[in-house]
């Protein structure tokens, strides 16, 4: 009952604040993070935890202050997805900018595919929405919400501007190992190991797990490895790409290894710089941090 309460919320949010004037809805959802900020509730005491260890040297005041602006960022976020169908495609392409447009976008020119690595950070669908109408066919993979009804908005929401949704399940890699050989652009949120069985990794100094799936992608495939990581701007969003050396030397779970650390210092190097961008309000390290709240 309470998952299928929680669908419509999403369903009348993407009707009605497609319908309201854009300064009063990002307006009220600054209002809105400032007041859950204020609640401090378990999601925002974790992201309160998380961007703590990404500072270790910041003051009581300007965590707070972080907090503050990284609850603003997330329902931004929300604010964008739930308004995005309207966006035109000059809104779309005119408000991205990049260190480096061309290291991805030469892989897509080659056609071989290609495989970018990110954390939870920015508006990663504005990227792929970006990316998609400059005519790169770009595939991801989704958690499986429940309900149903929901998952499948969330597919459609994806798939309207271009992108493929996959659910997550055993069958994936594989799946996309095919369409990487199409041409197609894999783009993987990999800060956080969803399947149990992911790789430890020294993340800010301490013990984290993230997935092995991107760096298996690459070396299977032979497929280019980007990190990317997405920051807001005034206007639109920010994308830092770095592409990856794919190690040669060593057993495949030494190299996938190597490449996943790898990955989590790229993160850690974008979320020093934009922390208040990074939206993770789940647990991150594995060393019994904040296990009470968990």
């Amino acid at each position: 009952m309470i998952q299928t309460v929680s669908a419509w919320g999403y369903f009348a949010a993407w009707r009605i604040l497609r319908w309201l004037p854009e300064n009063f809805v990002y307006a009220r959802a600054n209002a809105v993070a400032d007041y859950l900020v204020k609640r401090n509730g378990k999601s925002i005491a974790r992201l309160r935890s998380n961007l703590a260890r990404t500072q270790p040297n910041i003051t009581a005041l300007d965590l707070d202050l972080l907090v503050y602006s990284g609850m603003r960022s997330a329902l931004r976020y929300w604010c964008d997805t739930f308004r995005f169908p309207d966006w035109s495609r000059e809104r779309i392409l005119g408000t991205v900018t990049f260190n480096d447009e061309s290291i991805l976008m030469d892989a897509v020119a080659a056609g071989n595919g290609a495989i970018v690595t990110l954390p939870h950070c920015g508006n990663y669908d504005h990227a792929a929405a970006y990316f998609c109408a400059r005519g790169a066919k770009i595939v991801t993979v989704a958690e499986h919400l429940k309900p149903e009804k929901l998952f499948k908005k969330f597919m459609q929401y994806r798939s309207d501007f271009g992108m493929e949704s996959l659910p997550l399940d055993g069958r994936v890699i594989p799946t996309l190992m095919q369409r990487i050989r199409t041409g197609c652009v894999i783009a993987l949120a990999a800060d956080r190991d969803l399947s149990k069985s992911g790789i430890d990794v020294n993340f800010f100094g301490g013990p984290a797990r993230m997935p092995a799936g991107p760096a298996l992608l690459a070396i299977r495939t032979g497929a280019p490895l980007i990190s990317a990581y997405v920051s807001y701007t005034p206007t639109g969003i920010h994308i830092d790409f770095t592409r990856m050396q794919i190690p040669t030397e060593g057993t495949e779970t030494q190299r996938v290894a190597a490449l996943v650390q790898k990955s989590a210092d790229l993160f850690a190097e974008g979320i020093a710089k934009y922390p208040q961008d990074w939206h993770m309000m789940q647990r991150i390290w594995i060393d019994g941090d904040f296990k009470d709240r968990d």
